[in-house]
């Protein structure tokens, strides 16, 4: 699909191939681009300025660390203390020191409304005239609470000082006192002189002044950066090259660089150095970022420019959240609840002690307990005891029990063999213990693109020569089989053995010599190329611009095409064994407005030939009239695209010599011009390229990882959508969307122009409502795509600034601000927000017509755009957001979303060190969510629903004794069974069941993802649902406490005595609770071990075994004070009718709970009990699946789609035809006037 991008207004839109410009540019790169030029599109590129030293604020002397310490670069920190304004290179993501832990922590710890209700608790029980239960039964579970979370929150502090450790304490050469010295990264500062070697990692941003490489050229791999494997190249200064190699040299140098503040554009730098009285312009094809790895370079020496927290890898972090689940905040609200509850049961009692008090116990003379106090205060006493009686109603251990939970959940991941990777010996990783239950709730997820959803390995797949395909498996005799075998290299010395090809008739055509179309195709791809080789060992490394052109040229060398070398100007190759070198005439690089490349070259037989390939868009275009072989190939193109690979048109031109000569003036006049000169060349380029003849095309398959098509698959059946937030360019981005299923042929595709059509005229509309329905917050009711069918959104980052109105005001502010006017206010037909309110609603508006596609991609973006995009979501739709990424552009998304996935065992890990969940594969995501989090988030909700239910029924027993107590104060119970009831008693059942509970298996929960609906939905723990708990706990406390009350009231037992006192009731009612409550987990546990069994069994036999020994006279006689119940257990239990009483209660507390769950199973079934009712017909059903061959995945589109195989940013041609990669170092040396010589001018590349 090839459309112009022309917005409602008729100007042209945002460049789609342009990364915009983040929020971090500086106000003169502003003040450049606003000054003048109003009108300019926003998102359009812009010329690099030169800087200017009076625009620039960061000064770096070489070798001269005092200078940074000059009162004029400090800054103040806190009153009158002040520090240097240059970081030091020691990172820093721990959160706490030996002297700060513990009361950072506790300060952490009482900010949980919880932790601050129990310690004002505490400080009640010890004032002797409301204490009404002893203070252990509340300073023990807090002191077990606080030191439980402590020490996790040390565990997490210390992996992280490790980390932090580990990169800090890593070594580099640095020059001080005049020779290179083995010193720690985090003892290195700004200025410093460093001397790196092969395979290192960057400390610090780093400007390159020499290398062991002819003029100073060095390899980098980004990996770490954006997940990009293949090498970038970076140059040095000529000077710098010429003059500091040697060790003396370089402990000499005194430059001065001026330069742009620290920020985290990773496209950019602009800067200047000064030496020996000479300005040099500096740019980011001489900067070496932290965080990117030295390849194929012996040594190489920098100065740092920028260290640690200033470095743009830093810069792109994004700022650390604290992370809380849904469930916090909604276990917070029912706290809240819990406690105005507490405060009006309290209040309520407090009153009814003051009345009886008044009426019955101030006229009792049995009573008087010698106090002179009146019954209002007496009132307000009752009203602090009742505080601390119902205090269990929010139970500590709750919080206690939920981190064990969460711990023993993180454990599972952990230890989950089937997201172990074991090519890189990769386990997934839970890097923290409190999202979990989360997992199961996720509504949107995130998704970087290269190294996450694809491998970013490219291999040739297929082609066509001359109207006919090649690639599907076939005999050496052109037989077509089902299953071929791999082609067999072992005749060709130069192959790559890595290569598979599958069809053997290409290779035994070519090598017959007989086919000259075939033969020219792959002289084409050996020779047509920007990449750059090596010989190691015998063996040839080629280095890419991108992977797609290394895959080419891989081709091409395993069919008996093998580029061997090239200078300046000319190529070798050898063809079929015989060598033949090429004169380079003109190298026409790839760009990203272009869309293909050529070379010319002169043959040795004296004939001038025009090589070229490109996107098929583009090449159709230029085609001769008498070009054969267009249908078929075309035909053959759409094929490809069916199968989503990534094509490439191949075709040739003969060039007379008058021709030529005509021609290469028009270049060198272009080359050489000041004004314009991309767009001068690009149309001496458009002289030469055309009535060009097609020879071919080829098809590249952008390699996804494993499973990538059917994880979307599944998780979009779980009603999760996927958007994809990329810096890759459109074409590879739509082309990947197909590749994993995200697009499908049934969606309508709508790009940036129409996205922003479409809200303008939403915006127009509200402008001209009235202006109180303007306001309300009311949606508009109309979706956006009103036609029925599927929609997808693909939009770029200039088009996302376009829509959101980034940045337009900030150069706007500037304008005006140097103009010293004040903003006026915005016409409505400027195009800009007339207020805050009018770009809020802009933004819901995009947020809008986005969740209504199906599949979102945004390519093009910054790591800035990538976190806004989510942090949009999050706070407009109050989503569960998941973000999953590789390198350092994705930490900022990773840092926003909910949950941040970090994908680990490949080279960068600086998404990881940022992530909550790691793994090595995009296809462990459907695990990590359809079991593990669906399962946390199951466990936890049954855990949290039962916890609160069995803490009312416990605690409400009090409130109905009041009533028979003269509302006292006095407890049901006895103390230590208060104290050991959500100790001992009743916690390891319902622990288990939120450590190992599932409704169904693994298997089941991938082979059904709507099972993932009601954690989505939040369907399993809400209010309703603590309400329901509420009135549940309510129904039992009563049941427990009357039946037990009426089963003693005028009673006798077998002795002829009545056992109806105080002591022996709080016995059978304490005997009921914990029968009920144990048996009541038993029939909401779906997954039974024997551990279950022992655990609901073992606690009614604790409790028993400590009733009977707390009850006994020899520990009364230890501690009378303490242990008062002597034999009231005994004597109570050893009666047939109380036992019969427990069963009484026990029974009526249950039988409502099994008739409605047995109704609501049998009438209002959900999914899940379908599924496990179904259980094993499902579970024989998924093992006969896996002994049947898996079919192949097919789709079938009859649509065109131009998906070219380039990279996005800039080839190696200005590399290549300046000469400076392949001429070695002069020996001798110039003086200053002839050693420095202009540097070229080149696109800064893109990182």
């Amino acid at each position: 699909m090839s459309r112009r991008r022309v917005d409602s207004s008729g100007s042209l839109g945002p460049d789609d191939e342009v990364m915009p410009y983040s929020d971090d540019e500086t106000d003169d790169e502003l003040a450049e681009s606003s000054e003048g030029e109003a009108e300019e599109p926003q998102g359009a590129p812009h010329p690099p300025v030169e800087a200017r030293p009076s625009d620039i604020g960061w000064k770096v002397k070489a070798n001269d660390r005092a200078y940074h310490h000059l009162p004029e670069f400090q800054k103040k920190v806190f009153l009158c203390i002040k520090k240097s304004r240059y970081s030091g290179n020691g990172i820093k993501t721990y959160k706490y020191n030996a002297f700060t832990f513990i009361p950072l922590n506790l300060y952490e710890q009482f900010k949980r409304v919880a932790n601050l209700y129990f310690l004002a608790l505490l400080i009640l029980q010890i004032i002797p005239d409301i204490s009404t239960l002893p203070w252990y039964t509340t300073l023990i579970p807090l002191v077990v609470v606080l030191g439980v979370t402590a020490i996790k929150d040390l565990a997490d502090d210390l992996a992280r000082h490790r980390m932090d450790k580990e990169i800090n304490n890593r070594k580099c050469g640095v020059l001080l006192d005049g020779r290179f010295q083995q010193s720690k990264w985090m003892n290195i500062q700004v200025g410093d002189v460093v001397r790196l070697k092969k395979d290192d990692f960057i400390p610090a941003d780093i400007l390159l002044l020499s290398s062991s490489n002819p003029n100073s050229l060095c390899y980098v791999e980004t990996a770490e950066l954006d997940g990009e494997t293949n090498l970038k190249f970076k140059l040095g200064l000529r000077v710098t090259d010429e003059r500091l190699q040697e060790e003396r040299q370089l402990a000499e140098f005194n430059a001065l660089i001026e330069c742009e503040e620290p920020n985290n554009r990773l496209d950019k730098f602009i800067g200047t150095m000064l030496w020996n009285r000479e300005r040099y312009p500096l740019d980011l094809d001489n900067m070496l970022l932290r965080g990117c790895k030295i390849r194929n370079t012996e040594t190489c020496h920098g100065i740092v420019i920028f260290a640690g927290a200033d470095t743009k890898i830093m810069r792109n972090g994004g700022k650390t959240r604290f992370k809380r689940t849904k469930i916090d905040e909604l276990m917070n609200y029912m706290v809240y609840t819990i406690f105005a509850l507490l405060i009006l049961i309290s209040a309520g009692l407090a009153i009814g002690h003051s009345f009886w008090y008044e009426e019955i116990g101030s006229n009792a003379w049995y009573l008087y307990d010698g106090k002179n106090q009146d019954a209002s205060y007496r009132g307000f006493l009752s009203f602090w005891g009742y505080i601390i009686v119902l205090n269990t109603m929010v139970p500590i251990s709750l919080y206690v029990s939920v981190e064990v939970i969460r711990l023993g959940q993180s454990k599972f991941i952990n230890w989950d063999l089937q997201m172990y990777f074991p090519e890189k010996d990769t386990p997934a990783k839970a890097r923290t213990t409190t999202l979990n239950e989360q997992l199961g709730q996720i509504e949107y997820i995130f998704s970087d693109k290269t190294g996450t959803l694809t491998q970013n390995v490219m291999q040739f797949k297929k082609c066509t020569i001359a109207g006919r395909s090649y690639g599907d498996p076939t005999t050496t005799e052109g037989v077509a089989l089902d299953r071929g075998k791999p082609v067999d290299w072992s005749w060709n010395r130069y192959a790559d053995r890595k290569f598979q090809f599958m069809d053997n008739y290409l290779v035994a055509h070519v090598r017959s010599k007989k086919d000259k179309d075939a033969m020219e195709f792959f002289k084409l791809l050996s020779l047509c190329h920007t990449i750059m080789v090596e010989h190691k060992e015998g063996e040839l490394v080629y280095q890419a611009a991108s992977p797609d052109e290394g895959a080419l040229v891989t081709a091409a060398r395993n069919f008996g095409y093998v580029f061997l070398s090239r200078t300046q100007d000319t190529i070798t190759v050898k063809e079929m064994e015989q060598e033949a070198t090429y004169e380079m005439l003109a190298l026409l690089d790839f760009n990203s407005d272009r869309k293909r490349m050529s070379i010319i070259l002169k043959f040795p037989d004296g004939r001038i030939r025009l090589y070229c390939k490109g996107a098929d868009t583009v090449i159709y275009e230029r085609l001769a009239p008498n070009s054969r072989h267009k249908e078929s190939t075309q035909t053959a193109l759409d094929g490809f695209a069916n199968e989503t690979l990534r094509t490439l048109c191949l075709c040739y031109k003969d060039i007379s010599v008058g021709e030529y000569e005509a021609w290469s003036r028009k270049h060198k006049d272009a080359q050489v011009t000041m004004v314009d000169r991309d767009a001068a060349l690009d149309r001496v380029y458009e002289e030469i390229e055309n009535n060009l003849m097609l020879i071919g095309a080829t098809a590249i398959e952008d390699k996804l990882q494993d499973g990538v098509p059917e994880t979307i698959a599944k998780l979009a059946k779980a009603d999760i959508k996927i958007w994809v937030l990329t810096g890759d360019k459109k074409e590879t981005a739509e082309n990947i969307g197909y590749s994993c299923s995200l697009l499908t042929d049934d969606m309508q595709i709508h790009y940036g122009e129409d996205v922003n059509e479409k809200l303008r005229s939403r915006q127009a509309t509200r402008r001209f409502e009235p202006q109180t329905f303007r306001h309300s917050k009311k949606k508009p009711v109309e979706p956006f795509f009103p036609e029925p069918g599927k929609n997808a959104l693909i939009i770029t980052g200039g088009w996302l600034n376009e829509i959101l109105y980034e940045k337009k005001k900030k150069r706007r502010r500037l304008r005006l601000r140097r103009l010293g006017k004040r903003p006026p206010p915005s016409s409505p037909q400027d195009g800009q927000p007339m207020d805050d309110w009018e770009k809020e609603m802009r933004q819901i508006d995009f947020v809008d017509m986005a969740c209504e596609c199906e599949a979102v991609i945004c390519c093009r973006v910054t790591p800035k755009q990538k976190g806004n995009v989510v942090s949009l979501v999050k706070k407009y739709k109050k989503a569960v957001t998941l973000s999953i990424g590789d390198g350092a552009n994705d930490v900022n998304m990773i840092k926003t979303a909910d949950i941040g996935v970090g994908i680990s065992g490949q080279e960068g890990m600086q998404a990881v060190m940022s992530s909550d969940y790691a793994f090595a594969q995009f296809r462990y995501l459907q695990r990590l969510l359809l079991v593990h989090g669906r399962w946390s988030y199951i466990r936890m909700c049954k855990f949290l629903r039962y916890f609160f239910f069995k803490n009312f029924a416990f605690t409400l027993v009090h409130f109905w004794y009041s009533f028979f107590s003269g509302y006292s104060s006095q407890v049901a119970y006895e103390n230590w069974f208060i104290t050991l009831y959500n100790l001992c008693y009743s916690s390891l059942p319902v622990l288990l069941v939120g450590l190992l509970d599932q409704d169904v298996n693994d298997r089941l929960s991938l082979k059904f993802p709507k099972l993932y609906l009601p954690g989505q939905q939040g369907a399993l723990f809400n209010y309703s649902n603590f309400f329901i708990s509420l009135f549940h706990g309510i129904f039992v406390s009563l049941i427990i406490f009357f039946i037990p009350y009426g089963a003693f009231l005028q009673t006798m037992g077998q002795d002829g005595e009545a056992p109806s006192d105080y002591q022996s009731l709080a016995v059978v009612t304490a005997s009921c609770l914990i029968f009920t409550v144990n048996l009541q987990i038993s029939l909401d546990t779906s997954y039974w071990t024997f551990v279950n069994c022992f655990a609901v069994l073992g606690s009614i036999a604790i409790y028993f075994g400590i009733t009977f020994d707390f009850h006994s006279a020899g520990i009364h006689v230890i501690f009378p004070s303490v242990f008062t119940f002597t034999g009231a257990a005994s004597n109570a239990l050893r009666q047939p009718y109380l036992w019969l009483t427990i069963i009484l209660t026990v029974g009526i507390s249950l039988l409502p709970v099994i008739c409605i769950q047995f109704l609501h199973k049998t009438i209002w079934p959900s999914v899940g009990d379908k599924v496990q009712r179904n259980r094993k017909k499902y579970e024989m059903e998924l093992e006969e699946g896996e002994k049947k061959k898996p079919s192949a995945f097919e789709r079938g589109r009859r649509s065109r789609r131009s998906a070219y195989a380039f990279s996005h940013s800039r080839g190696y041609a200005d590399l290549i035809s300046s000469g400076r990669s392949i001429r070695r170092r002069p020996p001798a040396r110039g003086g200053p006037q002839d050693s420095i010589r202009e540097v070229p001018q080149r696109e800064a590349e893109n990182i």
